[in-house]
């Protein structure tokens, strides 16, 4: 199956160091080389990069390892083709708009005999599953709170309130790991496998377990960052991550966790 990535802080700041261990994974460390994608929130617009080749191979990936893009939320995801071709159109991470920001979602598994109802303000450019269950999530907010907000955005609660049940549901037809951020939050689930880690004050040197490099991130931050990762597997093999139970739904916020249940 795929795998995820995720950044969540509390101030900008770049990913290249997890993207450095993570792009191993596809196609080096791992044989997860049927395309990748990664996006950068930059307030409520996202900076999209896909490549339907592997991570490893991948001229885009080396200029992402080397151009150092800050971003409070980043999520990045590499495939392992399960339904739908190799092409653009089915790497991850997916995009919609919502109430003027942009929508970002990654999945990780397989779902046999998802075929939801969609009314048509969001459809699937490809066929994956994933993107169908993405269009359905997008379309029952729209749903819920209207396409436009006159007043006020839904605040996290509501979100949560709304798409919590719905992942839930989701998952019952497979293997449902998830991503989904709007730039103000980090949404995840987990159906079998994620695990994350918050690095804050005092910061300690990481190294990756996909290469032999290290980083002393007290050299690159202040006292009053903190910035959590999230990740199929840990990224470090000299950190200790925290292993998200099957079933858990949490919520990432400025760098820590909201809601974990």
């Amino acid at each position: 199956m795929c795998q995820l990535l995720g950044m969540n802080c509390n101030t900008p700041t770049d990913i290249t160091f997890s993207f450095e261990g993570f792009s191993q994974r596809g196609g080096k460390t791992d044989h997860h080389g049927d395309g990748w994608g990664i996006a950068f929130f930059e307030d409520n617009c996202a900076r999209l990069f896909l490549d339907h080749r592997p991570a490893v191979d991948s001229a885009m990936a080396n200029f992402i390892k080397q151009y150092p893009l800050r971003s409070l939320n980043v999520i990045a995801h590499i495939r392992k083709a399960t339904k739908g071709d190799i092409s653009l159109r089915n790497c991850h991470p997916f995009q919609r708009e919502l109430w003027g920001q942009t929508w970002v979602f990654a999945h990780n598994g397989n779902l046999e005999n998802f075929e939801p109802d969609l009314d048509g303000s969001y459809l699937p450019i490809g066929e994956t599953d994933s993107e169908r269950a993405f269009c359905l999530i997008m379309q029952v907010l729209r749903q819920t709170f209207g396409a436009c907000i006159k007043k006020s955005r839904p605040s996290i609660g509501e979100i949560v309130k709304t798409i919590e049940p719905l992942i839930r549901s989701i998952s019952t037809y497979g293997t449902f790991n998830m991503l989904l951020s709007n730039g103000e939050a980090m949404y995840c689930f987990c159906a079998t496998e994620l695990h994350s880690i918050v690095r804050q004050h005092p910061f300690d040197t990481a190294h990756l377990s996909d290469c032999d490099m290290s980083l002393d991130f007290s050299t690159v931050t202040g006292e009053n960052d903190r910035v959590a990762l999230i990740a199929t597997r840990p990224l470090t093999d000299n950190e200790i991550w925290q292993k998200h139970r099957c079933g858990e739904f949490r919520v990432f916020v400025s760098g820590q966790t909201l809601l974990s249940r």
